[in-house]
């Protein structure tokens, strides 16, 4: 590599000098400082507004009475570096009338994206700066400094974000499950369900699923084919971790009434916890044993009070049965009732309502 002559770096110092003397560099620093202040500005704001929508919209799911549009102001404030931002509008569609109607998108990349198709339930939260003094403007660090400049106050920062939710088309379960006419029948076509933990139920609302039982089928009604002969309950768990694997809305089956080592570890930790776990619900079943192929209906929410089988068991907390006091000892069952709730898992919105929501960030 040529070393410079000292001619050549005379030239170089006096070019610099030049580039100075004009303020072209320093123009092109402040233009750089501020630029940058004006992108962190804009992130902070996105992150507010994700968190914001996010918290909203999962009260929303719940329920009117825990739709709070106020938690966007939290979480908008809290994910500035100066603990404020200003939540501009909060709006959307709940379903109850909480949430304000939003007005036309601008189209631009701080905006929202246009409605969602009519029935969608979602929420928009809208933020945009504001300083710990109180101002709405982002002030510069060294626009003022340039020629003509001097009176430049700063930027207004915006941002938008969307989170909608209903419930869900794909989702990630305990592996097992029961048919939709036994869900049907248990919550009286989906109009009666317990109480969210951590409150207590009322025994009224206690069910008991049969996997494997010596008195009746326990679900006779129901689409042709919802009840499948061997059919116990268990699916496959592919992964050994007690979870479900659904492919095309279809899933296969388990034979046998006894729980794997994985399951027996989830359904002890659901019992003892008395949080929901996430049934699959079938509608139909196609061949019998391990060559059995499960219809996917919905998702459901159980809280397990108690269980009786091979090779696992825990007293009912909620109706203090035994396995001794079962109406049969060779009864294989699953006490406990079910809950409206969120799953706390990503999936795919567009299932039928069985009582359970997921919440997705989507603009």
């Amino acid at each position: 590599m040529r070393k410079l002559k000292s001619s050549d770096r005379g030239a170089i110092g006096v070019l610099i000098s030049i580039l100075l003397g004009f303020g072209v560099l320093l123009g092109m620093g402040a233009i750089v400082i501020d630029t940058g202040f004006l992108y962190e500005e804009r992130a902070e704001l996105q992150n507010g507004a994700d968190a914001g929508a996010l918290a909203v919209a999962q009260g929303c799911a719940k329920g009117a009475s825990t739709c709070l549009v106020n938690k966007a102001n939290y979480f908008a404030n809290h994910n500035a570096r100066d603990g404020v931002s200003t939540v501009d509008k909060v709006c959307g569609f709940d379903g109850n009338g909480v949430l304000s109607s939003c007005g036309s998108s601008s189209g631009t990349m701080i905006d929202c994206p246009a409605k969602p198709s009519s029935g969608t339930k979602y929420v928009d939260v809208h933020t945009s700066t504001q300083t710990s003094g109180g101002g709405t403007l982002l002030p510069p660090a060294f626009a003022r400094t340039l020629a003509g400049n001097g009176s430049y106050a700063g930027s207004r920062v915006h941002a938008c974000a969307r989170a909608t939710w209903g419930p869900p088309k794909t989702a990630t379960t305990i592996a097992l499950t029961i048919s939709w006419c036994e869900w049907s029948t248990a919550t009286a076509g989906g109009t009666v369900y317990g109480p969210t933990p951590p409150a207590t139920p009322p025994p009224s609302v206690h069910q008991v699923l049969k996997l494997h039982t010596t008195s009746g089928t326990g679900c006779p009604g129901g689409p042709s084919g919802a009840d499948g002969p061997g059919e116990f309950g268990w699916v496959d768990d592919a992964d050994h971790d007690c979870s479900v694997l659904i492919n095309n809305n279809t899933y296969s089956s388990d034979t046998g009434t006894s729980p794997g080592k994985d399951c027996k570890t989830a359904l002890a930790a659901a019992w003892s916890s008395r949080q929901p776990v996430w049934l699959p619900i079938y509608t139909k079943v196609s061949g019998t044993g391990t060559g059995g192929t499960y219809s996917l209906s919905g998702f459901a929410g159980f809280v397990i009070t108690g269980y009786c089988l091979s090779g696992s068991k825990q007293d009912d907390w909620l109706v203090k049965t035994t396995c001794k006091n079962s109406p049969t000892d060779s009864d294989k069952w699953i006490g406990g009732y079910f809950v409206q709730g969120l799953i706390p898992a990503t999936g795919t919105i567009g299932g039928p309502d069985l009582g359970v929501r997921i919440v997705q960030l989507t603009g």
